[in-house]
């Protein structure tokens, strides 16, 4: 289980403090796929990276299974079992998929046909990118399914994924979207996605929209869809006229 405990975050801009992150605090139990959504810079990838510890908290604690992790480099927190996934994944070059695969498992002797089953999840074929560089030979897409991948060879116990449908096709993105499901039936993981796509959000058991650095609001997607949508049609006048055509 994890517990983020009025959490807050701030940034100097010239003479006057930005707050990020406002005292934010919930518990996300464990097994549980919770969804993070709501509007482009209201605090979302923030509160992710808190929690896998890339940005650090002006106040507040982080819960662990009980263990106050707040202190705990990228590095410790992985060991514990918490992974992420970018929104724009880093590169690699000399460094291989099938290398990378390899390192994410733990597993020296990682078979091919292990690698297939972590890439066919996401859309890929081991054929054609196993022994290629994770590099700028690669489309952002391609280099967003090959994290996914290795995030699912380490068979995390907490996953966290930043807008995993960026860039990303719409047979791959369907393919995501089942392992998602898969991952979710079978209760080997805790997931939190970023996202604004109806169809992931439609698979949480809960979402939380963030906004302004606060949670705005909570709940199942079946309350919380027709409020997304209620947002959207009273921020747009056109949609809201097209609405009540």
């Amino acid at each position: 289980m994890l517990e983020l405990k009025h959490i807050s975050y701030t940034v100097q801009e010239g003479d006057d403090k930005l707050g990020i992150l406002n005292d934010i605090s919930l518990t996300i139990d464990d097994h549980k796929l919770v969804v993070f959504t709501g509007p482009n810079g209201g605090g979302k990838t923030t509160l992710a990276k808190v929690i896998m510890g890339l940005v650090t908290p002006t106040s507040g604690q982080i819960l662990w299974n009980g263990q106050d992790i707040t202190p705990l480099s990228i590095t410790e927190r992985a060991k514990l079992g918490i992974s992420y996934g970018f929104q724009q994944p880093p590169r690699f070059k000399g460094l291989t998929v099938r290398d990378l695969l390899t390192l994410a498992s733990g597993n020296e002797k990682l078979s091919k046909d292990q690698c297939c089953q972590y890439l066919t999840k996401v859309g890929l074929c081991a054929n054609d990118y196993l022994d290629r560089e994770v590099d700028v030979s690669l489309s952002g897409g391609e280099v967003k399914r090959i994290e996914i991948a290795s995030i699912l060879a380490r068979n995390s116990q907490f996953m966290i994924f930043d807008e995993p449908e960026a860039g990303i096709d719409l047979w791959s993105f369907t393919r995501l979207t089942e392992t998602f499901e898969q991952i979710h039936a079978k209760g080997s993981a805790t997931m939190v996605i970023i996202s604004h796509q109806e169809r992931i959000i439609s698979l949480a058991d809960e979402v939380i929209v963030v906004g302004d650095g606060a949670i705005r609001h909570r709940g199942s997607a079946q309350e919380i869809l027709p409020q997304i949508l209620a947002d959207t049609l009273g921020s747009c006048p056109v949609l809201k006229k097209e609405a009540n055509a």
